[in-house]
């Protein structure tokens, strides 16, 4: 079977979108660390090199950032932290500081003769290259633990996005059992009709073709209204009445404005009226009485019991068929449950306004 074309679950690449992380943090580390190791020396914000050194430094701190963050990237697609954690964590710390050391040392002590000082002053420099590799570590720490919660997020939707399509798959697989169980029972019922009454067994082919229309439409239904789901059901009747005649009793003992109250999975009514019609007599001498009631947000099916003596062959998928659908649809299953002579099916019903 293919799986149609929005229920391929696509390996999608984690994308991460920082740009308002740099903005921000470009700015303030190239403002924050030269003030607080003294790279100003005597200067004052009465010098124009005072406020040249802001937006030098701002260029440091952008060129660690873009540098180490490119790193990371391409490390991303080499390593993970689940096959090869060691290597990855070693290429990091590799990366950070043969990276951001050379450029820190070198960028400095060009200031330095930039800003015409006496001297380099080397252990302020080797602050700042510290100082540098450190804040790198942290950042690269923030951009792992964002990306390790992406990734979580994307398999969690990943799952979700699969299991809903195994949902889809499984419920499309047991719709489509319905219609050859539906058919073989039908066929039978003509077959029927033919040696007995061929008039009828006309009118029954045309009746056949409207309730198979219905299934055809609905097939790619998840659910339906309960109302058309009973419309479509009163057709399926017609056609049981043209066999059995007064020997089929069906009751409906709710009023019609609940039907469009609820929603159910489609042809769950007829196929619960086709196992009554299949395990048991009816005759003018037995007479089948079919109620179908709601309470409480459930649908009640009940037929009177008579067995046949002479069991018709079944394929063993009717409800059970139905109560795998209602669970992947609703997350609930159909109670089947003989009782006093009767069988009764309860179908739980979704309401509407959900």
């Amino acid at each position: 079977m293919t799986e149609p074309e929005n229920n391929k679950i696509v390996e999608k690449e984690v994308k991460l979108n920082d740009t308002t992380m740099r903005l921000i943090g470009i700015p303030f580390f190239g403002i924050a660390i030269p003030n607080l190791t003294g790279l100003f020396g005597p200067l004052t914000f009465r010098d124009s090199l005072y406020w040249f050194g802001y937006a030098y430094f701002i260029m440091l701190a952008l060129l660690i950032w873009q540098g180490n963050r490119y790193l990371l990237f391409r490390t991303r697609k080499r390593f993970t932290w689940f096959d090869k954690p060691i290597e990855k964590l070693v290429l990091l710390f590799m990366n950070n500081i043969f990276y951001t050391t050379p450029l820190t040392v070198a960028w400095i002590c060009t200031w330095y003769n930039l800003a015409g000082f006496s001297a380099i002053k080397w252990n302020v420099i080797i602050v700042v290259a510290l100082v540098n590799v450190i804040c790198v570590l942290f950042v690269t720490h923030v951009y792992e633990t964002v990306f390790m919660v992406k990734e979580q997020q994307n398999e969690q939707v990943k799952n979700s996005e699969l299991q809903r399509a195994k949902a889809e798959a499984e419920l499309a697989a047991l719709k489509n059992q319905i219609d050859p169980h539906f058919m073989f029972n039908s066929l039978n019922t003509l077959t029927h009709l033919i040696k007995t009454d061929p008039a009828i067994a006309f009118e029954f082919t045309e009746n056949l073709a409207e309730v198979y229309r219905y299934i055809l439409s609905q097939k790619d239904q998840t659910l339906v209204l309960l109302e058309d789901e009973l419309e479509f059901t009163h057709k399926y009747t017609d056609l049981l009445h043209l066999r059995f005649g007064q020997s089929l009793i069906i009751k409906k003992r709710f009023n019609g404005t609940a039907g469009k109250e609820f929603l159910i999975p489609p042809t769950s009514v007829f196929v619960a009226f086709e196992n009554a019609v299949k395990h048991n007599e009816i005759s003018e001498k037995n007479p089948m009485l079919i109620d179908v009631d709601l309470q409480e947000g459930q649908l009640i099916i009940s037929n009177s019991m008579r067995q046949r003596k002479v069991r018709a062959h079944s394929s063993q998928i009717g409800l059970k068929n139905l109560n795998e659908r209602f669970l992947l649809v609703t997350g609930k299953g159909i109670v089947a449950e003989s009782k006093q002579h009767k069988f009764i099916v309860q179908f739980p019903l979704t309401p509407i306004n959900n």
